[in-house]
């Protein structure tokens, strides 16, 4: 048997760290077994799946030193690799399904669903609904397919007894099947949901084990049912402990920055970055914390992947790259990937414009354009200090700002003007006294260049890093602030949208 495991990114998004840590991982193993490691890109979601998104997955997984051997890029005998372009073939599987009993069309409306749940969870039941909960006479059934009503397709479950799974790490697992609900496998838009698309991939791949992060040890259950019903052997599992912050929390980008674009642009090598996501939850034999890809894959064994949950420390990270830096690169070296970071034409050529016309001579540059060649700022409290706020406006905008941009898909400076303006004003704030903490967010000052200019730049990660670093310094809000913050936000959304 040839090793195949397989990462699977959704383009909907920056580039995750939690992706190249689970992908590290599947590579490591395959290598290990002189197998091959696959990349699919899971673009069933089509309303979000973007191709900048993807090509972003790509660059940044390469430049981690992550390199498959067959995907949507550089093809294989298993394509196509984007499920877009596999989505006829889920159809097939999924009436297949219909047709031998194991499936079927459930026409529920949302409303229904709901009144289902709320009944199951007055009786104190779990709400994962049965088909016995979602049934409806034959007649209703008839009416509906003849008035042409949407409906899903889903897979039967067991309403009661236990599901055994088995796992790589954790031995045996026991999941109750009243907990388990009638997954959708087809939508109504005739795309696939995630888990029966994962199943028919990981079979037509030939995929032999599925190294994952434990988030999906729920889903097992239906993943292992879909294995059964179509009688196809189920490949091994095993579920990787999840990253966590430091406060022990699963890692996400309110509390730390998740992208390797952040990281990238932070000036970390991608060595050390790839050198620390090999130390989350695994070791090597003699403990050495400073080890390269091939030193991983040499000596890797799945088996000393510790369950705790790794805790990612961006601390910790900068004082391995420290190592690196100093340890691996001679001087040349040094400079040279300086220049790549920083001085590199493409970056530049973005700055220039912008500066050109506010300098008299070249020494004026570095002055006017080091917070674009930086990566957190040294800030203080007072200097937010601005006649046109008090503090706790200062505080809002910063809060209200970095949450509207968490969401924000399409950066570029139009857009986030005109984004941040309607913010502004649903805030009651003139623009001009809106963006005053933000220039000092992101640049330090507000005698510079157009804090609109700067942060599509600096690009969504790092603008997002600033503001919440801002925060922190004028101090964010607190437990009863953010609910009531959180709140009146999602009022001002609604106003965007009407």
């Amino acid at each position: 048997m040839t090793v195949r495991t397989r990462v699977a990114p959704s383009p909907t998004g920056d580039p995750h760290v939690g992706t190249a840590y689970i992908a590290l991982f599947n590579l490591a193993f395959a290598r290990q077994h002189g197998g091959q490691f696959i990349l699919r890109i899971e673009d069933t979601d089509q309303t979000r799946s973007t191709a900048e998104s993807e090509k972003t997955i790509l660059d940044s997984m390469r430049w981690l030193g992550l390199e498959w051997d067959e995907g949507p890029d550089v093809g294989g005998p298993h394509g196509p690799y984007r499920q877009s372009e596999r989505k006829d073939s889920y159809r097939d599987f999924a009436m297949r399904l219909v047709e031998e009993g194991k499936a079927f069309h459930c026409y529920r409306t949302a409303e229904e669903l709901d009144v289902l749940r709320e009944a199951r969870r007055a009786e104190g039941k779990h709400t994962a609904l049965k088909q016995s909960d979602l049934q409806l006479p034959e007649d209703e059934i008839e009416q509906r397919r003849a008035a042409g009503a949407p409906y899903v397709v889903r897979m039967k479950v067991p309403e009661e007894g236990v599901c055994v799974i088995g796992d790589m790490l954790r031995g045996t697992i026991e999941l109750d099947w009243s907990q388990v609900d009638c997954q959708i496998l087809l939508k109504s838009d005739g795309m696939p949901t995630y888990h029966l698309a994962n199943v028919v991939d990981d079979h037509l791949m030939e995929i032999t084990h599925v190294i994952r992060g434990e988030e999906w040890i729920s889903s097992a259950p239906k993943h292992k049912l879909l294995y059964e019903y179509f009688g196809w052997e189920m490949p091994q599992l095993c579920h990787m402990p999840l990253l966590r912050n430091p406060d022990k929390s699963k890692l996400s980008k309110r509390k730390n920055p998740t992208s390797i674009l952040y990281y990238q642009r932070m000036g970390y090598l991608p060595e050390a970055l790839l050198n620390y996501l090999g130390r989350m939850g695994w070791s090597m034999p003699d403990e050495s914390e400073k080890f390269s890809r091939q030193q991983m894959f040499e000596n890797f064994d799945i088996q000393r992947v510790s369950l705790g949950g790794p805790i990612f420390d961006q601390e910790k990270l900068s004082w391995l790259n420290g190592l690196w830096l100093r340890e691996d690169l001679t001087p040349e070296q040094f400079a040279q990937a300086y220049q790549q970071w920083a001085l590199n034409p493409e970056y530049l050529m973005q700055i220039v414009p912008l500066i050109q016309q506010r300098v008299e001579k070249l020494s004026d540059v570095a002055p006017l354009a080091g917070f674009l060649l930086s990566g957190m700022l040294d800030l203080e409290a007072s200097d937010f200090d601005y006649k046109g706020l008090d503090l706790e406006q200062t505080r809002r905008v910063l809060q209200f700002a970095s949450w509207l941009l968490d969401t924000e898909s399409q950066w570029h400076k139009d857009r986030l003007f005109a984004q941040l303006k309607q913010l502004a004003g649903a805030m009651e704030l003139k623009i001009r006294d809106f963006l005053y903490p933000l220039f000092i967010a992101i640049a330090g000052t507000n005698q510079t260049v157009s804090v609109m200019d700067s942060m599509a730049i600096l690009g969504p990660d790092m603008t997002r890093a600033r503001l919440r670093h801002a925060l922190n310094i004028v101090g964010g809000p607190s437990k009863k602030e953010g609910k009531r913050w959180d709140k009146e936000f999602r009022a001002m959304q609604a106003q965007f949208e009407d």
